[in-house]
């Protein structure tokens, strides 16, 4: 496939370069049974952009001029999703293939200014629908069935010179949808695709309106970003261009000014970058985070800092501080976001396991808290994910490598103790505990003799 620079807009020419063993056989079927039927039908978006760049697609997504309504009469294992942006999810098994009706842009609002969409169901024709998308990569068609690639907004240009450049006017198209700037930042840096200028600068200009983006799509986004494997520069593009004030307000005040050399950098943003760099290199070599991991690698920096800075008014530290700190931290995003409850227990968990790590490492036994169990500790049901944890921090701090092994080992051990060590031990800690009740508890005052 060589296109040329200049070519007439809806342009067609055979994909010659693509495989098409490379195709989803699903959804191969899908566009073929609604052309059968009289409608037109394409592969769309990333899939198609991936094929011509010669990655594999992760799904396979369909446009078609039939209406999700008649979509459903010609697939009875399909079914109709959403209110602002209506489509069809059509199972085959566990998987899915999903199917959108060709949109045009919504009419003009009169004197509205307010350019936010809040409903996408103006059905419209293939150019159309490739004219309201949001990037020119993103915006070319593929016939399965002929190969044939259709381009209506010079999309193989930008392909060909690894360019993210919007569909139309920068500004209107991310004001349209802000969270379109999170899209650009994830397709640059998983791409490595060059931002064009003018895009940029109304990234810059839209990023305070993400705030306005509905919160469990932008967490979607910001999860999607941790597991690409390019987290560290997706952060910092973030950073950059001011949309992370918006989306995370704390990480930015954390963060400090944006300085565009890493060697002008504060402590904590050093800290926090090296994190996402140590999570990135695990997700390259075929890790992947749960979305309670990727909670508590976002947070643990703000509350690892926040934790430090108690315990130097304390001059002590408990147990729970961790815990509390990093409730209090991870709790108004939570319920912004609507992450289930499950979920945010969980990341809590994680960051707050932390501290039992560097316990029961000293070689003299009685300089450890004698209330903490190695044994139980490693067998608790979150160790695993909390050791994966642990081990991100440790690469990212360059030390603390050999504490992480010995945990290794520690576990292994743990899960092949016999029951009765495991029984001793929680018995253990129960007679401890009871002991140290017996001793807080205050005499009883005695009444004077009369």
């Amino acid at each position: 496939m060589t296109p040329q620079k200049k070519r007439q807009r809806g342009s067609r020419f055979q994909a010659d370069a693509i495989d098409p063993r490379a195709l989803d056989p699903d959804a191969r079927r899908v566009v073929k049974r609604l052309q059968r039927h009289g409608h037109e039908a394409y592969f769309v978006g990333g899939c198609v952009r991936d094929l011509l760049i010669g990655r594999e697609p992760k799904d396979f997504d369909v446009a078609t001029s039939a209406s999700p309504s008649a979509i459903r009469r010609l697939f009875r294992n399909g079914r109709i999703i959403g209110r602002r942006f209506r489509l069809v999810h059509i199972y085959y098994g566990d998987r899915i293939c999903e199917t959108a009706t060709f949109r045009r842009e919504p009419p003009p609002r009169g004197k509205d200014d307010d350019l936010l969409i809040r409903e996408d169901n103006e059905f419209g024709t293939a150019e159309e629908d490739s004219r309201r998308r949001d990037f020119t990569v993103n915006g070319l068609f593929l016939n399965p069935s002929t190969m044939e690639v259709i381009d209506y907004v010079d999309g193989l240009d930008d392909l060909r010179d690894r360019l993210l450049r919007t569909i139309g006017d920068p500004f209107k198209r991310l004001s349209e949808d802000p969270v379109r700037i999170m899209r650009a930042v994830k397709f640059a840096t998983r791409l490595d695709f060059e931002i064009e200028e003018e895009t940029w600068e109304a990234m810059c200009d839209v990023a305070p309106d993400l705030c306005r983006s509905a919160p469990p799509r932008v967490l979607e986004e910001i999860l999607r970003l941790l597991r690409a494997g390019t987290g560290q520069g997706a952060f910092r593009m973030l950073w950059a261009c001011g949309a992370l004030e918006a989306l995370l307000p704390d990480h930015a005040d954390f963060l400090g000014e944006y300085r565009p050399r890493t060697g002008d950098h504060s402590r904590e943003a050093r800290g926090f970058f090296s994190l996402l760099e140590a999570l990135d290199s695990r997700v390259t070599q075929g890790y992947e985070p749960s979305m309670a991991l990727c909670m508590a690698v976002l947070y643990m920096p703000l509350v690892t800092a926040e934790v430090d800075e108690t315990k130097a008014h304390m001059g002590t530290s408990v147990d729970s501080t961790w815990r509390g700190v990093a409730w209090e931290m991870i709790e108004p995003l939570a319920q912004r976001a609507r992450l289930s409850r499950k979920e945010f227990t969980r990341a809590n968990r994680l960051i707050a396991m932390q501290p039992g790590f560097h316990m029961g490492t000293a070689v003299d036994e009685e300089a450890n808290d004698h209330r903490f169990s190695p044994l139980l500790f490693a067998r608790n049901e979150d160790f695993d994910e909390a050791l994966d944890l642990f081990g991100l921090a440790a690469q990212a701090r360059g030390k603390g490598r050999d504490i992480y092994e010995s945990w290794v080992a520690r576990h292994r051990r743990a899960i092949a103790a016999p029951l009765e060590e495991v029984e001793d031990e929680q018995r253990r800690l129960r007679k401890g505990s009871r002991r140290r009740r017996r001793r807080r508890s205050k005499p009883k005052k005695r009444r004077p003799s009369e």
